[in-house]
């Protein structure tokens, strides 16, 4: 318990209180409900193209109603990656405390018009967890981390992630000091905020890594400094890379053409 003074009526006379215990907020956050996140990749067909103005424009309503219908149970935000990746054109980032309202959407856009035109190339899906490594670290890195909150950035960077073997049979301690290292780099690069959700048993990657900033240079400078970590020797995989650009879905269908 700690001690407040209230001087609401009096600069001199004050109350007692009750201040939040930390451990009590600890508690609560560990009981929190986790959540699913997933990142799909869409790329449009050379169909698509070959399609007037008047066959293209109710495909694009149809699909766009499609996702609104979702917006009440996930958390929807849509990215243009055209003339950004050969494999991809638009991303749309998912995230609620349920798988079912995730694949009932999917559902819903493969039974869209715009369905036969755009395919899905790359899913990512993982959970929310707080990290050991997080909580150990200075005070700023201790917010609650079973919640996604994106920002408003311009830019979002995705890429899975996979440590090798030995990594897991390093003693606790020694990844405890890699990790410090890393979470010290990434410190210094205070335009770019992380995201680092699970995907152990649910995908083929242990986690998915989003970066959001609006200077891609600093993201660079932070990833080039980060292949120089004792960490980094223990990365098995961390591509494909996607450069996402945050647009509504009507400007990421738009730029289809």
């Amino acid at each position: 318990m700690s001690i407040e003074r209230d001087q609401t009526n009096n600069s001199t006379r004050g109350s007692l209180r009750l201040a939040p215990n930390v451990e009590d907020l600890e508690e609560h956050k560990r009981k929190l409900p986790r959540q699913f996140v997933n990142f799909t990749f869409y790329r449009v067909r050379p169909e698509w193209r070959m399609l007037d103005d008047g066959e293209k424009t109710p495909c694009k309503e149809e699909f766009a109603r499609a996702v609104d219908e979702f917006r009440s149970e996930l958390l929807i935000r849509t990215y243009s990656t055209v003339g950004l990746r050969s494999n991809a054109d638009f991303m749309i980032w998912r995230i609620g405390h349920d798988l079912e309202p995730m694949q009932e959407m999917t559902s819903r856009l493969n039974h869209t018009p715009m369905a036969k035109y755009v395919e899905s190339t790359h899913s990512l899906l993982s959970m929310t967890k707080r990290s050991m490594y997080i909580e150990k670290d200075c005070a700023e890195h201790t917010e609650d981390r079973v919640h996604v909150v994106p920002g408003q950035t311009d830019y979002l960077f995705v890429c899975p992630l996979q440590r090798t073997r030995e990594w897991y049979s390093r003693p606790e301690e020694q990844r405890q000091e890699m990790m410090d290292e890393n979470l010290r780099i990434g410190s210094k690069y205070r335009s770019v905020k992380l995201h680092t959700t699970y995907s152990f048993g649910l995908d083929d990657q242990e986690f998915v890594v989003a970066f959001e900033t609006d200077n891609p240079s600093d993201f660079l400078d932070l990833v080039q400094e980060l292949r120089e970590t004792k960490a980094n020797c223990f990365t098995l995989r961390d591509t494909p890379m996607f450069t996402c650009r945050r647009r509504t879905l009507a400007e990421c269908l738009e730029a289809l053409g």
